[in-house]
């Protein structure tokens, strides 16, 4: 019997609208909220960003209003007691038809937690950053070939005529 090892290595990652990860990073003795400015550098300069939805944990007032600089909505529950003007930004609308969009991550974490990132069976933190690596491409991969498959389950409904039988 192995025994549960835990790393407490916490792990950010970035999907998107299509609930593909697109940008992952292992945190060592960082915290959410330390990561936000290093994950903005690297997605605003390759995506175009018309929303962006985060977790209470990365909220500071200046990764929201560095966010708000370049991408219009800034998903961002503030973590504590709010003032009147923010609660009423979290109230409105389109604030909360998109943070209900962002509960998707949650299961697109579980389902990583599924497919084998639950435990890694290598030693070492250089082979479980790798392990972690192989594992969001598998997820991706999955996520792709499903959607390939959709795609010409329908095109096949499409095509083929419906041929109703008798014995």
């Amino acid at each position: 019997m192995r025994p549960n090892v835990e790393l407490g290595k916490k792990l950010s990652i970035t999907t998107d609208q299509y609930d593909l990860i697109i940008d992952y990073e292992l945190m060592n003795s960082q915290q959410d909220r330390d990561v936000v400015i290093g994950l903005a550098d690297r997605l605003l300069g390759r995506y175009k960003i018309a929303s962006w939805s985060f977790d209470k944990g990365y909220w500071t007032k200046d990764n929201k209003k560095l966010l708000q600089l370049e991408v219009p909505q800034v998903i961002m529950p503030k973590l504590g007691k709010r003032n009147q003007t923010e609660a009423e930004e979290e109230k409105a609308r389109p604030f909360r038809r998109l943070k209900n969009k962002h509960s998707a991550i949650e299961s697109n974490i579980h389902e990583l937690e599924n497919r084998g990132l639950e435990r890694c069976p290598d030693r070492g933190i250089c082979r479980y950053t790798s392990y972690i690596g192989l594992g969001i491409c598998a997820y991706n991969l999955k996520k792709i070939g499903c959607q390939i498959l959709k795609a010409r389950r329908e095109a096949l409904e499409n095509v083929a005529p419906d041929i109703q039988l008798a014995a």
